[in-house]
């Protein structure tokens, strides 16, 4: 039994540790409720690997967990050489259609170029075609401002192929942030001019001028970007933990691009690493940075841009788009709702 001089105590105990015990499972609610696109991810796990080096370019190895082992994605670009799955022109110029006829997931990147159609389109965020999908929409803008017909031997109705990526950040932003078909336009003459101007010739076509597709098939500027290709295209060899990459110009961050499949990302690194060698050359003539960049540089860049608020937009059922921006640097995460917001693929953009 408690001795009587207790009770009192014990009592004036109860009282307090009562209206604690509701705050603090009020605060453990508030915790546990908290949405998720407000907190900020863990740290980045991954291992950075060279510098690799080749004229102005600078390329980085992103080696991590493959978090997607045994899925296939098939690519825009093998899908469509494979007939798996078609593109439709549907006459709206941010508006374009696509079919997956396969029994595979199909992965489209923003920033793929479709050749055909009414004129040239690049699609405007990532996507997943699900097997058997029927037809379905898919955000895209115009990168050929002049042409609204069939072009030779192409078909008006549908696009041929995917061989190519939208090369500048600045072309990316336009798309990915500014959503801003004008400001697409703006950037695709802008690159056009800076290959011209870097490989001494007009590289616009004069079956199309506004091209910008016609123009990175120009010769001289294939020509010009093989150099690239070839002293950088072999370095995922021997490296299955390779999961994307991040590259520097002029001694300058520029971006990265990582998936959670190295499978994935070793489907698509031929066509990434077009597209960035062809924006190496369209600012080799820029003046260098003063230190060059390194390993640490690049981990850091990449921590940074993880870390502000989320905003999500939910692009399909299965696909959401989480973005997280400051003054210096975007970042796009795309999820797949299908498996619990597991991510697919992020991007790391330095704004400036």
């Amino acid at each position: 039994m408690m001795p009587k001089h207790l009770v009192p105590i014990a009592f004036f105990c109860l009282l307090i540790s009562f209206p604690v015990g509701l705050f603090v499972n009020a605060q453990a609610q508030r915790t546990t409720t908290k949405p998720q696109d407000d907190q900020k991810p863990a740290l980045t796990n991954y291992r950075i690997s060279g510098p690799y080096t080749h004229k102005n370019l600078t390329v980085f190895l992103v080696h991590g967990k493959d978090l997607l082992p045994g899925r296939n994605f098939l690519t825009l670009q093998e899908a469509l050489a494979q007939k798996k799955v078609r593109v439709y022109e549907t006459k709206e110029v941010n508006e374009l259609a696509i079919r997956n006829f396969s029994n595979q997931d199909v992965y489209v990147q923003a920033g793929d170029i479709v050749r055909g159609g009414e004129q040239d389109r690049m699609i405007s965020i990532d996507f997943i075609v699900p097997p058997r999908s029927g037809r379905m929409p898919i955000a895209a803008f115009c990168v050929e401002s002049g042409r609204w017909s069939k072009r030779g031997e192409e078909q008006a109705g549908f696009f041929s192929s995917s061989e190519n990526s939208a090369a500048t950040k600045e072309l990316k932003l336009a798309a990915k942030r500014s959503a801003s078909q004008d400001a697409v336009w703006e950037n695709v003459s802008a690159a056009q001019a800076k290959l011209s101007a870097n490989v001494a010739a007009v590289v616009n076509v004069s079956a199309s001028p506004t091209s910008y597709e016609l123009s990175v098939e120009n010769a001289r500027v294939k020509e010009t970007t093989a150099a690239y290709i070839n002293a950088l295209s072999s370095l995922l060899r021997n490296k299955p933990d390779v999961i994307g990459f991040a590259f520097a110009i002029n001694g300058k961050v520029n971006s990265a691009d990582v998936y959670a499949s190295h499978a994935l990302f070793a489907k698509l690194w031929p066509k990434l690493l077009k597209a960035t060698a062809t924006e190496a050359l369209a600012e080799l003539n820029q003046k260098p940075a003063a230190e060059p960049v390194g390993n640490e540089t690049i981990h850091a860049f990449l921590v940074e841009s993880e870390q502000p608020k989320a905003k999500a937009k939910e692009v399909t059922q299965r696909v959401r788009v989480v973005t997280r921006e400051d003054d210096q640097n975007i970042f796009f995460e795309t999820q797949d709702r299908r498996e619990k917001d597991a991510w697919v693929h992020r991007n790391y953009i330095r704004k400036q």
